[in-house]
Formats: C-alpha cells, structure tokens, sequence
C-alpha cells in the first residue's frame, strides 16, 4: 500500500466512539447502569467510567492491543516489524494505566472487540463486575 494512502488509512481509525465500545454502551444503557465517557483526569481515559463505584471498562480492538484471538495474533505482511513494536507500546502502556488506575483505587474490566460475538456473555461480565463480584 503507497504510504499515502496508509496515511489516509491510519487517519480514519478512531480511538473513541468505536463500534465496540458503541456496542458495550448500549448493552450498559439497556441494563440499566449510567456512565461517564473517556475521563481525562484518569490514566488511559477509559472508554466507560462509573465513578461513584470506582470502576472503568475499557473495550479494546483485538489487534491493537495484542489480544490472543485471531484477529489479534496477525500481523500485517508489509512492515511487520514496525507493527509489533506498535502492539507491543501499545501492550506496555495500558499494563502501565491498569498499574495507576489500581494504585487508585478503581476496579477496571478490560473487555475484547472479539468477545462482543456474545452479548448475553459480555452482559453477564458486566453485571457481575460492576455488582462488585469480579474484576478482570
């Protein structure tokens, strides 16, 4: 791909009000809970913050953070090196958010593009982590 248009490429990916974290959102109103978006005050300016309860969802594309998955376990085939050393930045600075927001006090839930496959599943992690049960 000309760099050009890789650049015009790279500019249209957006970093909030994806159509993962759209989803989670409507999942979440539909449930009943009221959120804030993308707190600036707090480390990696989670995607959902419920901050009477201390806690934050972050929902991530599973191939720019590194997920497992996949979709997450592919690299491009031109300038792969360039990508891994993106992903792995990338890996390194929410470890780095997740450290903060902990040292805090918030509980945070990491929830993967790939996962929202399963609505019934992700609306079954959210109840319980935002009813206090579980954090992951």
């Amino acid at each position: 791909m000309p760099s050009e248009q890789r650049s015009r490429t790279m500019r249209a990916v957006k970093d909030r009000d994806t159509k993962p974290e759209l989803a989670v959102r409507r999942l979440l109103y539909r449930m009943g809970y009221r959120y804030r978006l993308h707190r600036k005050d707090l480390p990696g300016k989670p995607d959902v913050v419920f901050g009477p309860r201390r806690s934050v969802v972050f929902v991530h594309g599973c191939f720019w953070h590194g997920h497992s998955c996949k979709r997450g376990n592919r690299l491009p085939k031109t300038n792969g090196e360039y990508w891994k050393a993106k992903i792995a930045r990338n890996v390194a600075r929410h470890s780095d958010q997740l450290d903060g927001l902990a040292a805090d006090g918030w509980s945070v839930l990491t929830l993967w593009e790939c996962e929202l496959a399963d609505p019934d599943a992700v609306t079954e992690r959210l109840r319980a982590f935002l009813d206090g049960n579980v954090a992951s």
